[in-house]
């Protein structure tokens, strides 16, 4: 599987409870905190529901 990095850019503040527990179970805390994750279809659906807060890359 290919691994991706995940990059929290926009805050969650003023977002619903759902959208926040997404975010920390990515891993996610901090703005701009990056995490690597597989490439696997629960990180990508978690991922979709959260794209307007993160920024995803191909990780090296």
């Amino acid at each position: 599987m290919a691994k991706i990095k995940i990059t929290l850019v926009k805050s969650v503040i003023g977002y619903n409870k759902k959208q926040r527990e997404t975010v920390k179970s990515l891993g996610l805390k901090k703005l701009n905190s990056s995490v690597i994750q597989e490439d696997t279809p629960d990180i990508l659906g978690k991922i979709h529901s959260i794209a307007h807060l993160v920024k995803v890359e191909e990780a090296k």
